[in-house]
């Protein structure tokens, strides 16, 4: 089922991104300024590196998600292309891989389930890349549906979101209103606790926070008059779990579903290479002579085998929060 919302459209929280400066480059990194509480132990300043290139630290997340979204699509793409060659085949009758199916569509379900974990925090559960912001959880809260706030008008609700309460808000339903109105005055009135409001494609409402809000959003939502509000979870609609494969309507429905979520993985797959071409556009540095560039890794070179304090302090201030993520995002960026 896609769970993709229209009318009011999802409007995800902003936040801040963080990348990395250059690609393919040898680097020496500026060193921080010393602890004023360690003079006892540094009589001056560490020695700098003579030269170094700049490094934008805003990029790095930016860069290293969509580098990871791109990876994750990838693989998922290929685990689809191989189910939908297989299904067509069976249903052909050119061939009976019935075990390797079963066997695709585990190793899929597996892909599916690490998403969170895998997909650098920007592939929501339909398998769509959010540039920039994290992916959505959708969500119903039970006992709130078009049809019963239409028969309730006129109707002051009031929310509240939150472990303590939160925030108080009310929207207003009044006779007349159409789902998309209603919708739209959910959605306006729960923006300022990052929850957002829409219809499905069978215009029902739907609601939507930020994935990594969700553990403190589910169980925290209160509705005037009813108190703590339970919520189920949207799941994305390509759900190869739930297959039967054993007749061709099921085979020909699993194909669907295949080819459609392929469809969806492909424009991801655009999407996040635009984000990633975008970023390294704004990180790149001007064209550096090979001999200046070489002066620079003597530089580090000298630096690093240095075994005096100052320079240990240098290097080792110089090179916090260089994480394995990071370096792994600039080489796949070769």
């Amino acid at each position: 089922m896609d769970t993709s919302l229209r009318s009011a459209t999802l409007a995800p929280a902003t936040g801040g991104a963080q990348g990395p400066a250059a690609a393919g480059r040898a680097a020496a990194i500026r060193p921080a300024a010393p602890d004023k509480g360690a003079v006892a132990l540094v009589a001056a300043n560490p020695a700098p590196l003579k030269r170094s290139i700049d490094w934008n630290p805003d990029l790095q997340g930016e860069v290293a998600r969509a580098q990871q979204a791109l990876d994750y699509l990838e693989r998922v793409a290929g685990q689809l292309e191989a189910l939908k060659s297989d299904l067509s085949a069976r249903l052909t009758g050119r061939g009976d891989p019935a075990r390797r199916i079963e066997a695709q569509a585990r190793q899929l379900a597996a892909t599916l389930d690490a998403r969170r974990a895998q997909g650098g925090g920007g592939i929501d559960a339909e398998l769509g890349f959010n540039h920039g912001q994290p992916a959505l959880q959708r969500f119903r809260i039970e006992g709130l549906d078009v049809a019963s706030l239409q028969a309730r008008a006129p109707a002051n609700l009031g929310f509240s979101v939150g472990a303590q309460g939160g925030p108080q808000l009310a929207a207003t339903i009044e006779p007349g209103m159409t789902a998309e109105e209603i919708a739209h005055r959910l959605d306006r009135s729960l923006a300022p606790v990052k929850l957002r409001a829409g219809l499905d494609e069978k215009r029902e409402l739907v609601f939507a926070t930020p994935e990594p809000e969700w553990e403190g959003v589910k169980d925290a939502i209160a509705v005037t008059g009813r108190g703590r509000a339970g919520t189920v979870e949207v799941p994305g609609s390509l759900a190869p779990q739930q297959w039967e494969l054993g007749n061709p309507d099921a085979l020909r429905q699993s194909l669907r579903e295949v080819v459609q979520a392929l469809a969806r993985v492909r424009r991801s797959q655009e999407a996040a290479s635009a984000a990633l071409s975008a970023a390294m556009a704004r990180t790149a540095q001007p064209e550096m002579p090979s001999a200046e560039l070489a002066m620079i890794m003597d530089d580090f070179a000298l630096t690093a085998a240095s075994h005096d304090y100052e320079s240990l302090l240098a290097i080792t201030s110089a090179l916090v929060g260089v994480s394995r993520e990071r370096v792994q995002a600039l080489l796949g960026l070769r």
